[in-house]
């Protein structure tokens, strides 16, 4: 039976597997920084406009994203009791952690995911055949769970994430979390496999939306990794990695 312990295994090696980068680049930067390092974009910086400018993804990359990583490397440096564990292990357990390592790792992991959720928006695509009938099943059309997606972001109060997750009874579900948390971690209020994230912290959208939240919700659409996601809700129905 799919069980929200086996969606909080499977989701992090499921998504973190993907999304080393280069093994050599990163452990040479580790050798220098810690144990945790930065891997590059998958795309360039103005790859999403019009829909997210160049400006918004250099500085929420190379100095937001950055910042969590340098956080968590030096939470890691000041208590030897954390310098084995895993940021799988930091964010499943994220409950048991100080603030700093609890926040950081969270920061981390869901800005690498967040990355991965998005492309070109010529190359956005579509999901896949099972992806949109299980949508449709539960919100009747892609349009009605785009709004009601979008309804989640604009409502989560202060800075977080909304999400589109596979729960404990294997279905789709919209839930969001304040913060640098996620639904992978002991402390969410609603637990399961994250297949779609946006980030509404401000600085995600602000320099081109400025205050306007749900307008940056609204285009955001225009870049999501529909092929991404459907492999991530096809590896999260057969529960591999």
């Amino acid at each position: 039976m799919f069980t929200t312990r086996t969606a909080t295994a499977m989701g992090l090696a499921m998504i973190l597997a993907g999304s080393a980068g280069s093994a050599m680049a990163q452990n040479q930067a580790a050798e220098a920084a810690g144990p945790f390092t930065l891997a590059e974009l998958p795309y360039a910086f103005d790859a999403l406009e019009p829909v997210i400018d160049a400006q918004t993804m250099e500085l929420h990359h190379d100095k937001h994203h950055q910042a969590y990583v340098d956080n968590l490397n030096a939470a890691v440096e000041a208590d030897s009791a954390l310098a084995d564990v895993t940021l799988e292990e930091f964010v499943a357990s994220a409950g048991t952690y100080p603030p700093a390592v609890r926040n950081n790792a969270g920061g981390h992991w869901n800005h690498t995911f967040f990355w991965e959720t998005m492309i070109a928006p010529d190359e956005s695509g579509e999901p896949s055949a099972e992806l949109a009938a299980a949508i449709e099943s539960v919100y009747g059309s892609m349009d009605d769970f785009q709004a009601a997606f979008n309804k989640a972001g604009a409502a989560q109060f202060g800075s977080g994430w909304v999400w589109l997750i596979v729960n404990d009874e294997n279905e789709l579900e919209i839930t969001s979390t304040p913060n640098q948390d996620n639904p992978l971690m002991d402390v969410a209020e609603t637990r399961g496999t994250p297949l779609l994230g946006n980030d509404v912290w401000e600085h995600a959208y602000y320099l081109k939306h400025n205050n306007r939240r749900a307008e940056y919700l609204d285009a955001w659409w225009g870049v999501v990794n529909w092929n991404a996601v459907s492999e991530r809700y096809d590896a999260a129905l057969n529960d591999t990695p």
